[in-house]
């Protein structure tokens, strides 16, 4: 970090602080690049923070004080506007949102240069509203209160755009989004991922992986009826609401690990014949994880898979020695099993080297030096704007 941002005052604002996924992999990364800055968040459950973030100043807001709010956070969206805007961050002089939820919305001076790294605009708000309404389990009434709810939050997230100097988009899916639902440009600095520590192992073992939320858009039920019907073995790393579901459309060659930690996950990613990733992301640092294991990807060919997957479309195939996966075109288990069906038959061609290789761009110091010339940059821009 340069001297002119050493001295600054500096507020970095994340949704909320309940488990180690991809945002919060950002937040370490910021944290580490700003160690004077204080951490606000919504709700705060400390004994998911990794070992960087335990000794640092991180406020929760006053929803922390309601009983069940770590577990069931969600539930309180129409608070999350009132939330935020009573942190108090006159004094900062720099203000860092880190945003998939509403972080953006907190009120700053005209001062304080807010910048943005938004992970996506809320997707249960826009992009995925009507799925998320129609399939999260909701009764009538709770769909009625969701609609009410959403529609006021909109309106507030729409605003709370405006209250931001700069966007980072996480890739080029998400900064298409922003154009689209907020009508800002946003520069695209994909996060951090622990490249460095993967390795590439030279035994293969007999089964897919699935590494991921265990919640309906994330789609692995596509991977389990597809290895169902090609009688394959497939492992399932992750936890969430549709584990009982999912449980009951698994044959006797899905097995369910649960969430592991980060050693353990790595063995599981480099024995892998390959990753299964039947969900569409904004970014997806889970398929850039298991490239830097060797591993290829058989990814729905959209969204974030697309900007980290060096792949060709099932229904066009290509060198396997050049690419690091294949796409399936459409959201169905046939798709799928046509793209497996496929790398069964090309699978010797891929060359784990080439596909650790391409995966190199998106370590984690590559993140930190982007953000640190970019926050300068805007840092001298605002001030002499202003």
């Amino acid at each position: 970090m340069s001297s002119a941002l050493s001295n600054l005052r500096v507020a970095i604002v994340h949704y909320w602080l309940v488990a180690q996924r991809g945002g919060e992999r950002v937040i370490d990364a910021l944290a580490e690049t700003f160690p004077q800055a204080d951490i606000y968040t919504l709700v705060l459950d400390r004994a998911s923070l990794s070992s960087s973030l335990q000794s640092r100043k991180i406020i929760p807001s006053f929803l922390q004080r309601i009983p069940g709010s770590i577990r069931h956070y969600q539930k309180l969206l129409p608070l999350f506007p009132l939330a935020l805007e009573q942190f108090r961050l006159d004094d900062y002089d720099l203000v860092i949102s880190s945003e998939s939820g509403p972080a953006k919305g907190v009120l700053t001076s005209q001062h304080t240069c807010h910048i943005c790294y938004c992970h996506s605009p809320m997707r249960y708000l826009w992009d995925m509203y009507h799925p998320y309404r129609e399939q999260n389990g909701m009764g009538a009434l709770s769909r009625a209160i969701f609609s009410l709810s959403a529609h006021y939050v909109r309106m507030w997230d729409l605003a709370a755009a405006d209250r931001v100097d700069y966007f980072i988009a996480n890739s080029r899916n998400v900064a298409a989004r922003i154009r689209k639902h907020y009508r800002r440009e946003a520069a695209v600095i994909h996060p951090p991922v622990n490249v460095a520590s993967a390795y590439v192992s030279e035994k293969v073992e007999d089964y897919y992986l699935v590494v991921s939320q265990l919640v309906s858009y994330k789609r692995v039920d596509l991977a389990i009826a597809a290895c169902n019907r090609l009688g394959r073995k497939l492992r399932i790393i992750g936890s969430g609401d549709e584990y009982s579901r999912l449980r009951r459309l698994a044959g006797p060659g899905v097995e369910f690990l649960g969430s592991l930690p980060d050693k353990a996950l790595g063995e599981h990613y480099a024995h892998c014949r390959a990753l299964l990733f039947p969900g569409e992301e904004d970014f997806g640092i889970v398929p850039v994880e298991a490239q830097a294991y060797g591993r290829p990807v058989i990814a729905y060919g959209r969204g974030g898979a697309l900007e980290t997957v060096k792949g060709f479309f099932a229904e066009n195939p290509a060198a396997p020695e050049k690419s690091t996966g294949i796409f399936f075109a459409q959201q169905t288990v046939e798709s799928l099993v046509n793209a497996i069906r496929l790398f069964e038959g090309i699978e010797s061609g891929f060359s784990p080297a080439f596909i650790r290789d391409q995966v190199q761009r998106f370590d984690a110091s590559r993140f930190k030096a982007e953000m640190n010339n970019f926050i300068e940059a805007k840092w001298w821009e605002f001030n002499h704007l202003n």
